[in-house]
């Protein structure tokens, strides 16, 4: 264990239902911590606060399931990485797919932490509304690349930049799903050559 993290480890009091930024941290790399060595058939609420050194209570208040737990650390690892905008359509959509969701996954826990969100919001309302929240706020950043195709004039203006986000999510979440991340490759060149012909401005020259 770190310096820094042995002093961000010792159990605070809480502030009520503010998030005391200390603490907070102190769970977060705890979580990341337990997913790392033992993956997710290690990871619970109280194994995260004993490490953690904080009461069950407090975690609780802030991450109402494991599920909401879990999306905070993996979003911590999305945050690492900047969305494409490479001044050209076709390459920021390959982007997309294989730095924020293909490549992204197949780097470490990632997939497997989301993957697991994905199932436990199934059947768990909490995690679904925490699922959806996440996916809304993620979701205008990645229709900003679509948006900004259009004003640049490569694209029909005409096109629905949601619509074409969620395409591509879809590819990405059933290839996820289905254990078929590793060797996606050549299908992201097909799957975005298809929507780059779809959205030409002028289809057919």
């Amino acid at each position: 264990m770190t310096k820094e993290h042995q002093a961000v480890a010792v159990r605070r009091g809480s502030i009520g239902a503010k998030r005391n930024p200390a603490s907070q941290q102190a769970i977060l790399e705890a979580a990341e911590a337990i997913l790392r060595e033992e993956g997710l058939s290690g990871f619970s609420i109280e194994a995260v606060a004993r490490r953690a050194r904080a009461g069950k209570p407090t975690v609780y208040r802030w991450w109402p399931s494991r599920a909401a737990l879990l999306l905070d650390v993996y979003q911590g690892f999305k945050n690492e990485r900047q969305f494409p905008d490479t001044g050209n359509f076709e390459d920021d959509l390959r982007a997309f797919l294989t730095n924020q969701l293909i490549g992204f996954w197949s780097a470490g826990i990632c997939g497997m932490v989301f993957r697991s969100v994905i199932a436990e919001a199934q059947s768990d309302p909490g995690a679904a509304e925490a699922l959806f929240a996440y996916e809304r706020g993620r979701r205008k950043f990645a229709e900003a690349l679509v948006d900004r195709a259009k004003e640049r004039g490569e694209i029909d203006p005409n096109a629905d930049s949601a619509v074409i986000i969620e395409l591509l999510a879809g590819f990405a979440w059933h290839r996820l799903l289905t254990g078929r991340i590793e060797g996606s490759d050549a299908d992201v060149d097909k799957v975005v050559a298809t929507i780059v012909a779809a959205t030409k401005k002028n289809p057919g020259v």
